[in-house]
């Protein structure tokens, strides 16, 4: 057999072949793809190490409209400089749910943003709402958390990934279903 005949044999393998065998070849292809080719790429067009993200908490959920949001957690933003109008101003105002994914992109960050960052405390990354900046170090809070915990203070420049610029709903459940399953298996 030559050379364009095992090419055309392999084409049709994985294109046209409705086996289990063919399945499961096309599936290992498009994770090898996805893993070495496409996110690799996100990583160097958007210039950082996590392009896409997964949301794998609720610590961002709002469950409520903004107004009736606002009237609970208020206090917390207006002791710490931020009003109402300003935080309607901010990108994804309404917070954001377990299982959506994020796209990533390293740019300047201010004050309201959402970004990604190593807490050095955990294997994951965080994605929270930056609430203050003070040379350069930042200070996040979870939209759905009281207080600002331990691990969002403090948070250098090397640590963050970047800040979220796009929100696709739901489709993070995927990452999420497969972080509950090997933290059973632990």
């Amino acid at each position: 057999m030559n050379y364009i005949q095992i090419l055309k044999k392999t084409w049709n393998f994985i294109w046209y072949d409705d086996s289990l065998l063919s399945w499961i070849v096309n599936l290992i292809l498009a994770i090898i793809l996805v893993k070495f080719i496409i996110y690799p790429g996100l990583g160097l067009v958007l210039g950082t190490d996590y392009p896409v993200v997964a949301v794998i908490s609720e610590s961002m959920e709002h469950k409520l409209n903004f107004d009736n949001w606002w009237e609970l957690n208020k206090n917390f933003y207006e002791e710490n400089n931020i009003t109402k109008e300003e935080f309607k101003n901010y990108k994804f105002k309404n917070g954001f749910n377990k299982g959506d994914i994020f796209v990533v992109k390293k740019g300047e960050i201010k004050k309201g943003d959402v970004i990604v960052y190593n807490n050095l405390l955990q294997t994951t990354p965080i994605i929270h709402r930056v609430v203050k900046i003070e040379d350069n170090i930042y200070t996040t809070k979870g939209d759905n958390v009281a207080v600002v915990q331990g691990f969002e203070k403090n948070i250098n420049k090397e640590q963050v990934f970047g800040k979220a610029v796009i929100k696709i709903p739901y489709l993070g459940w995927i990452k999420v279903w497969f972080n509950d399953f090997i933290n059973k298996l632990k």
